[in-house]
């Protein structure tokens, strides 16, 4: 195989600055023969991408990616420790988590990725930093500049970062919310429209319905470890159970934000299911690809789900045609291997290596014998 690096991301590394200091630059996988492998993740975004602009489409994301800090510890069987008790939008003065995002956003800054906004989470210890808005190639390769920055700068401060979805059972899960928007090709935002209600064009809830109507079979993607189950479970906080979509609900799959800085240019739908374990480049060639379908069928956007709706119970909610999204990795990865949608969407040797892994990472989760079980049934046997 061949590395073919992308001069147009090249930047030095702030951390390894200095007279010997140390650059990055992505890279394409090609074959021998200089054609782009079918197992680079970049090529498949880059020729979804490729889909979109033939249609007349720039894709634009901006990321919301939360992340715990953790003190180090030598056994991670056990349970983690917050480095602060700090709760939503906290704000205490010399915060270790404070510190540590002004110490991020700076790094970030200085590799010429801009941020959007920081601030502490609802749960102990927990972070988000958001991006600013980029079309979706570059920012796939700054979310994972972002997660390198993260891990660098704990290490440098002696603490653990962790991305994992629901690291401690009781508290708040960790999302990547992703902002998404199409452009036409004078610089408009396509997903402006005249509806006296959310202001989205028929494009947008075409676009939105595409993605509500192919949610389970993106979900192995989008959520792709035993782990993301447990924040898409019911009563998990901030992760949406059903294939729907709403204005100010926050567990719906999509939200409509109603702020709108600058009004047109702004008009966006934020995808509430990702985590921030999910690969940036297949999340987001998935979710372009089920938009794109969308418009290019025409689809419907189903009723808006308040949360008087989703408080119906579930066989209510699917007799109004209202889905569940996979409870657990094994239900997300059945729904992909028959999804003929996510073959195209990824190709078969992605498609069927990602099958591949998945299936065995699951298979090793499900003959582990967990702490609960040992506490609920050992003795009583």
């Amino acid at each position: 195989m061949i590395v073919q690096p992308d001069p147009s991301t090249f930047q030095i590394l702030p951390w390894r600055g200095g007279p010997q200091g140390t650059a990055r630059m992505f890279c394409d996988i090609l074959t021998p023969d200089g054609e782009p492998s079918l197992g680079d993740p970049r090529h498949v975004l880059k020729r979804t991408l490729a889909k979109a602009k033939d249609k007349g489409f720039t894709f634009y994301v901006h990321p919301e990616i939360e992340f715990y800090l953790f003190e180090s510890q030598d056994d991670w069987s056990k349970a983690p420790t917050p480095i602060d008790e700090g709760g939503y939008f906290d704000h205490v003065p010399r915060s270790p988590g404070m510190d540590f995002r002004r110490a991020t956003v700076n790094m970030l800054e200085q590799m010429g990725i801009s941020v959007e906004y920081s601030h502490h989470e609802a749960g102990p210890g927990q972070n988000e930093i958001d991006l600013r808005y980029a079309d979706a190639l570059t920012m796939a390769d700054n979310i994972m500049t972002f997660r390198t920055v993260v891990k660098e700068i704990s290490l440098e401060r002696g603490i653990h970062a962790s991305f994992m979805p629901k690291p401690i059972a009781k508290g708040s899960s960790s999302a990547m919310f992703l902002h998404q928007s199409l452009f036409d090709r004078e610089g408009n935002n396509v997903f402006w429209g005249d509806d006296s209600q959310n202001h989205l064009s028929s494009i947008a809830k075409s676009y939105m319905a595409g993605i509500l109507a192919h949610a389970s079979e993106i979900s192995a993607i989008t959520n792709p470890t035993v782990n993301s189950y447990k924040r898409l479970s019911a009563g998990a906080g901030n992760g949406p159970r059903f294939a729907t979509w709403g204005m100010r609900n926050r567990a719906a799959m999509i939200r409509v934000p109603i702020y709108k800085p600058g009004k047109q240019a702004a008009a966006r739908i934020e995808l509430r299911s990702p985590d921030p374990m999910a690969n940036p480049y297949l999340v987001n060639t998935v979710t372009l690809a089920a938009g794109l379908d969308g418009i290019k069928r025409g689809l419907e956007l189903p009723e808006e789900a308040t949360s008087e709706l989703l408080r119906l119970p579930e066989s209510e909610l699917r007799a109004r045609g209202i889905e569940p999204l996979p409870s657990n990795l094994d239900e997300a990865l059945d729904v992909f291997e028959s999804s003929d949608f996510m073959k195209d969407a990824l190709g078969e040797h992605i498609h069927s290596f990602f099958l591949k892994k998945k299936r065995a990472e699951w298979e090793r989760f499900n003959s582990t014998v967990t702490e609960w079980e040992l506490r609920h049934y050992l003795a009583n046997s």
